[in-house]
């Protein structure tokens, strides 16, 4: 019961802050999906799960990097216990369980999952880092999976570094249309175009992209 009023506290307190917009090219489905995004902030997940329509965010859970989550008691009961996380060990050495494996086990007890292919916050100038292949392969062991790309904008500028309070900025978390891993589809090619799927969705999209999108 505490968790639940935490988890709708956190919802409602970044929506309250950035507007959490949501925009929508694809249906909401309640059917089991990854929503894969950009990476700018610790707050990306949470930008994402409040975007969904609450009858959906239950069951959406965020994959997490288990070395940031567990640093003390408070990240961990947030994890756990407020978004549910599927916690991922960075460090193969550290790994009791073949990451894949976790997730399609989190997929199979009935949950979507948001996670971030970059595999890491990108502080580049580059509008997005290469994907891990972490993406293909759950799309190969979980083929029935649709995968929706979700570009995050203005995140990174409502706390920016070297600031003590955050900015109200309106934040978008534009849902693109469904992709699915096609049956002779290869590693490159997929995660090309899932890449292109996400980057298409953002300012930094051709214009031809933009159109064909949307």
């Amino acid at each position: 019961m505490i968790s639940q009023l935490l988890a709708d506290g956190f919802s409602a307190a970044i929506r309250l802050l950035t507007g959490a917009r949501a925009l929508w090219r694809c249906s909401p489905s309640a059917d089991h999906r990854v929503y894969y995004g950009n990476h700018v902030s610790h707050g990306d997940f949470v930008m994402i799960w409040s975007a969904l329509p609450p009858s959906l965010r239950r069951d959406v859970r965020p994959v997490a990097g288990a070395d940031y989550w567990q640093r003390d008691v408070l990240r961990r009961y947030l994890i756990r216990e407020v978004f549910n996380g599927v916690l991922i060990e960075r460090d193969p050495e550290q790994r009791k369980q073949d990451a894949i494996e976790t997730l399609c086990e989190a997929v199979d007890g009935g949950s979507s999952l948001i996670l971030f292919p970059e595999g890491t916050r990108n502080q580049s100038d580059e509008p997005l880092l290469p994907f891990k292949s972490g993406l293909y392969h759950l799309a190969r062991k979980r083929p029935e999976l649709e995968f929706v790309p979700v570009w995050i904008d203005n995140l990174a500028r409502v706390m920016p570094k070297g600031k003590l309070l955050p900015l109200p900025l309106l934040c978008t978390a534009t849902f693109g249309d469904t992709i699915r891993l096609g049956a002779d589809e290869d590693k490159d090619a997929f995660l090309r175009r899932a890449r292109e799927a996400l980057l298409a969705l953002s300012d930094h999209a051709p214009a031809n992209s933009q159109g064909a999108a949307g």
